[in-house]
Formats: structure tokens, C-alpha cells, sequence
């Protein structure tokens, strides 16, 4: 299993997922203002969410993605990937991300510590919101190698954990769709997401009635490999990410990640 892709896509689907502008049926984009502003109201103050990744109904390992509030009113959002059992007899991974936010969720720094078999690599990205440009810098401890990259943003832009809590504070109905400019540090798209249908589904001992919404992200659009992402939010007053699925070609297959705590 080539578990960086659990990675990529997890972050990459939270990226696409903060700051949505949403789209009616006709099209017709709506004020982001009436979008955003209710979030940074209800998002509690601190929360935990760890998750079980199961690949080929075997447990791959665990993802907990954590916020708190900091000081400057900013926020502080951490994803923490680890693999397990035979996952890790094959392909150990190891990888821990970090965020730091305004109180708006706009970024202002990342920076990711990554284990990945026998690669290991940091990286980060510094956001400069009055030049609109993001710094991309990676070093490879192992070949002692650095790249580095710039690119051109909007005034507030989002990345990673924190656009879970965005999404759980949107009113994105079935039958509506989000478009979203994305960034890795390495490439800028428009990408979509859609709010396909409501589904009652069960995660461990508990069932939750949700919303199941579709991100676009390969394709050629953030990723050139061919593959589907979709996530599962709680309908109701909890907007719980209770579910993620994401479906790739021969040989990885389908990688899913379900709730297993939620903690405050």
C-alpha cells in the first residue's frame, strides 16, 4: 500500500474544502461572507477527532486531526498519520502536520515532518497575504536536497485540517456544488466539490444521517492519477466528518477512514 496517498489526499480534501464560495443550481455564486462568517462562531474552542484507516478490510493505521485556539486569535489545526500492523511491517509511515490560521481560517503557515518507508522529508509553506504569494520550500533529509517554489494566491487563502471545521459550519445541500481554488504549494487549481446525497450510514456502534459530498481532485486536476474522494458529514447541529473514501486505480484501491472519537 502506498500510504503517502492517504496522506496527500486527506490534506489535499481538507484544503479544497476551506473557504468554499457556494454555487446555486443556475450557477449563480452566492457572497462568501454568508458562507464563512458562521463558522468561526460555533467551531469549539478546542476538539479532537481520531480516525481508523482501513485498507482492503485490514487496519492500516490511525489519523487524528486536532484545533485549538491560540493566541492573536488565531487558530492552531495539527493532522497526525500513523500506519500500523502490517501496514508498517511493509510500509512504516509516520507523518505529522501543522497549521496556523487567523481567526478566519485564512493560512499563515504550514509545515509538515514526513516518514514515509525509507524517505523522510519537511516541509512548509509561508503564506504572505498582502503580496498574495505563498513560499514552497522541501528538504529530503535522506539525498540532503532542498526545493523551493512561489506561486501566486488570493487574499485569503486556505489549506489542510482547518477546512474540515470550514465545511462543518456550510449549509452545502444535496444537489449543490462548491468551487474552490486549491493549492498544494506546488500547483493552483479550481477545483469542485458536490453535495450529492443524504445517506444514513454507520460508523463503529453508532449511525449518523449525513450528507455525502464528492471533491474533485485527480484527473489531472490537483493529481494526474485517476481516482475518486468522497466525504461524509453528519446532518446535523454536530456536522461531524464521520466518514472519508477515496477509490484509486491497480494497485492501492480503496483506502477508507472512519470516526472513531470525538473529543472536546
Amino acid at each position: 500500500m502506498n500510504f503517502f496517498f492517504v496522506r496527500r489526499t486527506f490534506c489535499a480534501f481538507a484544503a479544497l474544502l476551506c473557504g468554499l464560495a457556494t454555487f446555486t443550481a443556475e450557477g449563480q455564486q452566492q457572497p462568501s461572507s454568508t458562507v464563512l462568517a458562521p463558522g468561526i462562531e460555533h467551531l469549539a474552542p478546542s476538539e479532537k477527532l481520531t480516525y481508523l484507516i482501513e485498507w482492503h478490510g485490514v487496519n492500516a493505521g490511525t489519523a487524528v486531526v486536532q484545533h485549538e485556539k491560540i493566541p492573536q486569535d488565531n487558530w492552531q489545526f495539527n493532522l497526525d498519520l500513523e500506519s500500523a500492523g502490517l501496514v508498517t511491517r511493509l510500509y512504516r509511515v509516520s507523518d505529522h502536520y501543522k497549521m496556523i490560521s487567523t481567526s478566519h481560517f485564512c493560512a499563515l503557515s504550514t509545515f509538515l515532518d514526513a516518514q514515509e518507508g525509507k524517505r523522510h522529508r519537511q516541509s512548509q509553506m509561508t503564506f504572505h497575504t498582502a503580496q498574495q504569494k505563498v513560499d514552497y520550500q522541501e528538504h529530503d533529509l535522506v539525498k540532503n536536497t532542498t526545493t523551493r517554489k512561489e506561486l501566486s494566491i488570493g487574499p485569503c487563502t486556505h489549506d489542510v485540517v482547518g477546512a474540515l471545521a470550514t465545511l462543518r459550519t456550510i449549509d452545502l445541500q444535496p444537489g449543490k456544488t462548491a468551487i474552490v481554488p486549491v493549492t498544494d504549494g506546488k500547483k493552483m487549481v479550481n477545483a469542485r466539490v458536490d453535495a450529492q446525497a443524504k445517506e444514513k450510514i454507520s460508523v463503529g456502534n453508532k449511525t449518523y444521517q449525513t450528507i455525502r459530498y464528492e471533491a474533485f481532485l485527480f484527473d489531472n486536476v490537483l493529481y494526474k492519477r485517476k481516482g475518486r474522494l468522497f466525504i461524509w458529514i453528519s446532518d446535523d447541529t454536530d456536522r461531524l466528518p464521520v466518514q472519508m473514501r477515496v477509490q484509486l486505480g491497480f494497485p492501492i484501491g480503496t483506502i477508507q477512514l472512519q470516526l472513531q472519537k470525538q473529543e472536546k
